[in-house]
C-alpha cells in the first residue's frame, strides 16, 4: 500500500471526476483530502470512502483566494507526506463572445490559470524540499483548441496548460512530476446528465468518458517511473472524433 496523501481540488457530485479520483486514490492507501466549495458534496465523497475502507477528509476551500488554498496545502501536509495533487477545477460556459461578460471572463481565468498556479505553487513548496511529488491538471479539448461559444472557456483552459508546461521544465528536472490530462469528450457524470440530457442520450452507450476511467489514468500517471515521464495525455472515448 501506498504511503503519504493525495490532495484532489476541485470536487462535487458523487458520480463527478473529483470523487472518482479521491475514490481512486484511496484505494491505493493514501490519506485522501477532498476539496471543493460545497461542504454537503465532499462530506458525502469523504464519508463513502470512509465506508469502503479508506481515509479521507473533506476541506471546504475555493481555489481562487491564495489564503485559502495557502490553508488547504498546510493542512494536507501537516500529518503525512503529500505525494499527490489534483487540480480538478473549472467550470465551463457557452457564450457567444459579444454576449460574454467581463466579469464572466474574469471568473473562468480565476477558476482556471489562476487557481492552477496557486495550487501547483503552493504543491512545489511542499514537494521541492523531498525531490520528489506528482501534480496534475484536469485540461479540456478546449485546452488546445478554441471554438465558439467556448470562447472564454478555451482561453482559460490553455492559460491553466501554460501554468503546468512551465511548471514541468522548471521543476521536472528537481523531481517534480508534472502532467496535463485533457479530457477529449464529455465526462460522464452528473453535470452532463443535468444539463445536457439530449446531447448524453446521442452519445449512447459508451460515447461519454467513463470518470472512473480517468482516475485510473491519472493513478498511472502518479506511478511513472523518472526514466519515462509522460507530461501531457489525451483522453476520449473511442467513438469521439478527433
Amino acid at each position: 500500500m501506498a504511503a503519504g496523501s493525495a490532495l484532489v481540488i476541485g470536487a462535487g457530485a458523487e458520480a463527478g471526476l473529483g470523487a472518482k479520483l479521491a475514490q481512486c486514490f484511496a484505494r491505493e492507501g493514501l490519506r485522501v483530502f477532498v476539496a471543493g466549495r460545497t461542504a454537503a458534496r465532499l462530506n458525502a465523497i469523504a464519508e463513502g470512502i470512509k465506508q469502503a475502507g479508506g481515509l479521507a477528509e473533506p476541506k471546504v476551500a475555493d481555489a481562487t483566494r491564495e489564503k485559502e488554498v495557502i490553508a488547504l496545502f498546510d493542512e494536507a501536509a501537516r500529518h503525512d507526506d503529500l505525494e499527490l495533487v489534483v487540480y480538478n477545477v473549472g467550470n465551463t460556459l457557452a457564450a457567444p463572445l459579444l454576449d460574454l461578460a467581463a466579469a464572466d471572463f474574469e471568473t473562468l481565468w480565476r477558476q482556471n490559470a489562476l487557481g492552477g498556479f496557486l495550487a501547483g505553487r503552493e504543491a512545489v513548496r511542499r514537494m521541492l524540499p523531498k525531490g520528489r511529488g506528482t501534480i496534475l491538471f484536469t485540461g479540456a479539448t478546449a485546452s488546445l483548441r478554441a471554438r465558439p461559444p467556448f470562447t472564454g472557456f478555451a482561453s482559460a483552459k490553455a492559460a491553466l496548460r501554460a501554468v503546468a508546461q512551465g511548471l514541468a521544465r522548471e521543476f521536472g528536472p528537481q523531481g517534480i512530476h508534472v502532467a496535463h490530462v485533457v479530457i477529449d469528450g464529455v465526462i460522464d457524470g452528473a453535470y452532463a446528465r443535468e444539463k445536457f440530457p439530449d446531447f448524453v442520450r446521442a452519445k449512447g452507450e459508451e460515447g461519454l468518458v467513463d470518470p472512473a476511467a480517468i482516475a485510473d489514468m491519472f493513478l498511472a500517471l502518479h506511478r511513472q517511473p523518472k526514466s519515462a515521464w509522460t507530461h501531457e495525455l489525451d483522453l476520449r472515448p473511442f467513438r469521439e472524433t478527433f
